[in-house]
């Protein structure tokens, strides 16, 4: 059986294995933010770009329009790049003390099977399909053991370090697509260079999903596109 520990400062029983007994695959989704919330926020500032650029209009917008919008643009990536980075924290903080409230139901009850009950809703099903009796009872002992001064909730470096981080993809994800605006004096190219950067953009992210989680990447990175630009359509549609 893998030697088990339990991460404390965050609780969850999700990181219970070793990083030597994981695969380099899976040792990709132990970085400071996995693959999956790169690019969901990549791909988030990308539409929440375009959902501006895409509504200048060729015809009537002149370059002191245009410069209107890309500071809309701008100002709304940085706002909603704060507001991710703040509901990251919140939401790790809820995780913890779910974590906390999980364990602290396993130290206290008298019925072992409920203990580990707990344990594989908390653990991913692929884990606990491959698990036996006794190496959740073994988990169980370990958690029991642990002192309560490991139970507290709190704000990590490595938690402002991840914030940091979905703030400054969401918001630095606007300038590929708001560039070509600055630098080409026609609206009509800036606007198609721009599009086709947003375009590579998230392809080049669905082909990076894709090799996060085994799926073909041609495949993940054509859907990517479509279901971007359908998103930016939506977001237009819908006035934002």
């Amino acid at each position: 059986m893998p030697n088990i520990k339990i991460h404390k400062s965050q609780y969850s029983l999700k990181t219970a294995f070793e990083d030597e007994h994981l695969p380099r695959a899976l040792k990709k989704g132990r970085r400071l933010l996995n693959p999956v919330d790169r690019i969901s926020e990549i791909i988030f500032g990308l539409i929440m770009a375009l959902s501006f650029t895409c509504t200048i209009s060729v015809v009537e917008s002149g370059k002191a329009d245009v410069k209107d919008i890309l500071i809309g643009a701008i100002g709304c990536n940085l706002a909603w790049g704060l507001v991710d980075a703040i509901m990251f924290v919140l939401t790790g903080l809820a995780e913890q003390g779910r974590g906390r409230m999980i364990l602290r139901y396993i130290r206290s009850t008298n019925a072992p099977e409920k203990a580990i009950e707990a344990i594989s809703e908390a653990l991913p099903p692929v884990v606990t399909g491959a698990m036996k009796t006794e190496d959740f009872d073994t988990i169980r002992k370990r958690l029991s053991d642990l002192p309560e001064s490991d139970l507290r909730v709190r704000v990590s470096k490595a938690d402002l370090k991840m914030a940091t981080g979905v703030f400054l993809l969401v918001f630095l994800s606007t300038f590929p697509v708001a560039i070509p605006f600055k630098f080409i004096d026609n609206i009509k190219t800036a606007m198609r260079v721009s599009n086709g950067i947003a375009i590579v953009l998230m392809f080049v992210g669905g082909w990076m999903l894709a090799g996060y989680s085994g799926y073909n990447k041609w495949r993940m990175g054509l859907f990517m596109v479509i279901l971007g630009i359908l998103l930016v359509a939506i977001t237009i549609l819908l006035g934002g």
